[in-house]
């Protein structure tokens, strides 16, 4: 493996022990977890769309017109249909089980899906449908996501502690930047955004952003199936700097070494998306992001 020099990622591993660092490693195995073997897999026409619990497919296929639930699967029979008229009858179900209480959460934001395999979207491709993010989840739909590893330059992590109103995973520790990407807005703007929110990171001087690739989680939540690709970017914070959040989603940024970093992690204490975040910067050969070293507003 290929490492970049004198960087954030390389000081927190060689801060590791060796039986540390496998520890660590150890827990990319959580990264893609089983599906339950009673959940049912649905389908729009012949493309797969998600995972459902048994009696949410039967509520949904009350509901949604053109659908038939079979012994092992949920089909919906609108392919024909555009994308608008999919995502507003979908939509609109998703209101229901709002107002029914069976969907908590609801963001009043949507987010995009492609297909099953959408390892980098582009909201110039159109998308197969877009709904409310908090039903993403409960529909078992694929999702994304961008992250940020924010180390300093000796290997400590800045971690961020979700605020402990968040509707998903409320008071766990994450990374120092970790956003859902919404419907058309590109994963780099989706990234400044995050960064100017989150970290009160207005402009990149002095600190270096580098790409590391993406990494699938996929697990079972209490909303329902989590399908998500991370978009992971590792950030080298120059050592004077101090994130300042500036949306409130954060309820306090800490600093921890690696050994910390490590402990926490096998605590419990961080979010799943979290470590494999981290995970995947660390074993990651870094490319420089071609970013700009100021955001614009």
């Amino acid at each position: 493996m290929a490492w970049m020099h004198d960087t954030g990622p390389d000081h927190f591993l060689h801060r590791l022990s060796s039986v540390e660092q496998s520890l660590l490693f150890s827990m990319g195995t959580q990264a893609i977890q089983v599906p339950p073997v009673d959940w049912l897999r649905w389908h729009c026409g012949l493309l797969p769309m998600g995972l459902l619990p048994p009696q949410r497919a039967a509520w949904l296929a009350q509901l949604l017109p053109d659908c038939s639930l079979l012994a092992n699967e949920m089909v919906w029979n609108v392919e024909s249909m555009g994308e608008s008229q999919r995502s507003d009858i979908l939509q609109s179900v998703l209101q229901t089980a709002r107002d029914q209480g069976l969907l908590r959460g609801w963001r009043n934001e949507r987010f995009s899906f492609w297909h099953e395999n959408c390892a980098t979207p582009d909201p110039q491709t159109p998308a197969f449908l877009s709904v409310e993010r908090s039903g993403f989840r409960w529909l078992g739909l694929l999702s994304h996501a961008v992250h940020v590893n924010g180390f300093l330059p000796d290997g400590s992590l800045w971690c961020a502690r979700r605020s402990f109103s968040k509707a998903t995973d409320p008071g766990l520790l994450d990374n120092v930047t970790a956003g859902g990407l919404p419907s058309g807005e590109r994963v780099q703007t989706c990234l400044r955004r995050e960064l100017v929110e989150e970290a009160g990171l207005f402009s990149l001087e002095g600190h270096r952003l580098q790409a590391a690739g993406n990494v699938r989680t996929t697990r079972r939540e209490p909303q329902g199936w989590h399908d998500e690709i991370l978009h992971v970017f590792n950030l080298t914070l120059a050592s004077n700097f101090v994130p300042r959040n500036q949306d409130g989603e954060v309820a306090e940024f800490m600093c921890l070494h690696p050994p910390q970093v490590l402990a926490r992690m096998l605590a419990g204490e961080f979010t799943a998306d979290a470590v494999q975040t981290l995970l995947q910067g660390l074993r990651t050969e870094t490319i420089l992001a071609p970013l700009p070293s100021r955001f614009s507003k």
